[in-house]
């Protein structure tokens, strides 16, 4: 699967994941309307109006960009109905030939790192036979159980040659209060080094035992965020074969010129994210002109300007 991903970054020239990542004060009145006058002002209310929302957007895009990040508890704060309009969003974007990153964010202890792996990205058993859950082609884990609550995730990319993302240096604020720390050095050496390096080192020594048979980068990649692009430039080093998410552009603050450490010299290595930033790109002024009924529309011309954004910056460097 991240070989089928760079090829989609190569072909549509957009090292870009759009965040499917929708609160109902995103999704324009007309259909939220629509929604609740067949479902009533109802958790399935809810559920449809996310649906129809994103559905719109995905067919704007879809062509623009290689992959979507879908952030579960987007869904899960609409229960049951919203759970199942994740699963059909994740449905209707590969059917569209996307990529989809499940922005789950789960790690736990063995067992239930298990449940949560082939939950999201194989197959459980039921009976005689084995059905898939919601399927996603990557997973963001957390990793801060330690090797136990990563490894059911690694046995799954190998079996199922799908990918995920741990989370290293994520973009909010706060992130330093633990991800900042120092600590001391690898075993057996000197020094000290703080505990996102110690999170990057772990990643690429994970990724190692995870390539696939062919290709430059691991099953295993990283969530880096935007807002801190000199610590993207440490970790660019020290993972050189993980593929990076980088959260945190647009409207957290990051932009164009703060990317270019996450890549590679082949200008690889990295995609972006940017949730509100395109799905509610018209609320903002620069795209007020689409107006409500033109929702889609401006996500996409947020893409195109996200797109050339980023280029630039990659260019400037050479």
């Amino acid at each position: 699967m991240i070989n089928k991903l760079i090829a989609k970054i190569r072909k549509t020239n957009a090292p870009i994941v759009v965040g499917l990542d929708p609160m109902l004060n995103y999704v324009p009145g007309y259909i939220r309307q629509a929604a609740f006058a067949e479902f009533g002002e109802t958790l399935e209310g809810a559920a449809e109006a996310i649906w129809q929302f994103n559905k719109g957007i995905v067919d704007a895009v879809c062509d623009l960009v290689p992959a979507v990040k879908p952030q579960i508890a987007m869904y899960e704060q609409f229960g049951i109905p919203g759970l199942t309009a994740f699963r059909r969003t994740v449905e209707y974007c590969k059917e569209k030939g996307l990529v989809v990153i499940g922005d789950i964010k789960r790690g736990d202890i063995g067992s239930t790192s298990e449940a949560y792996a082939v939950g999201h990205l194989g197959k459980v058993q039921v009976g005689s036979r084995f059905c898939r859950g919601f399927d996603e082609d990557f997973a963001t884990v957390n990793p801060y159980l330690g090797s136990d609550g990563v490894r059911p995730f690694l046995k799954v990319c190998a079996e199922e040659k799908k990918g995920i993302f741990i989370l290293v240096k994520t973009s909010n604020p706060s992130s330093g209060e633990l991800q900042d720390r120092v600590v001391l050095g690898p075993e057996g050496g000197s020094g000290q080094e703080t505990v996102y390096e110690m999170m990057g080192r772990q990643v690429a020594a994970w990724g190692a035992e995870c390539m696939p048979e062919e290709g430059d980068y691991s099953y295993v990649g990283a969530v880096v965020g935007a807002t801190y692009p000199e610590q993207g430039r440490v970790l660019r080093k020290i993972m050189p074969k993980a593929f990076i998410l980088v959260p945190g552009y647009g409207a957290q603050g990051g932009k164009g010129a703060d990317l270019l450490h996450f890549f590679n010299e082949d200008g690889l290595g990295a995609i972006v994210n940017s949730s509100r930033g395109i799905i509610a790109a018209y609320q903002q002024e620069q795209y007020a002109r689409f107006g409500e009924r033109g929702y889609a529309e401006a996500s996409r011309e947020a893409v195109l300007a996200m797109r050339e954004d980023i280029a630039s910056a990659l260019a400037g460097r050479h």
